[in-house]
């Protein structure tokens, strides 16, 4: 049985707060709020449910057009 979901916000005791990204019977990867992503073996991590709420996702960079060339399609 799980305890845990993809989505879940968790506490894990060296880490922090963070969101479980990906959950199977060996392993638990969760995403932590200081944008770290982590491992752990499903049957030994300590995780505690979490009602801190997720910080806002980083906005990209967008790619520079300086430079490109137009490509445009033979006929």
């Amino acid at each position: 049985m799980r305890l845990f979901s993809i989505g879940d916000r968790v506490s894990q005791p060296q880490y922090g707060p963070g969101t479980v990204a990906a959950i199977n019977e060996f392993h638990t990867t969760v995403n932590f709020d200081d944008r770290v992503l982590r491992t752990f073996a499903t049957s030994i991590v300590k995780l505690e449910r979490s009602s801190t709420v997720a910080p806002p996702a980083l906005k990209r960079a967008r790619a520079s057009v300086k430079g490109r060339v137009a490509k445009t399609r033979a006929r």
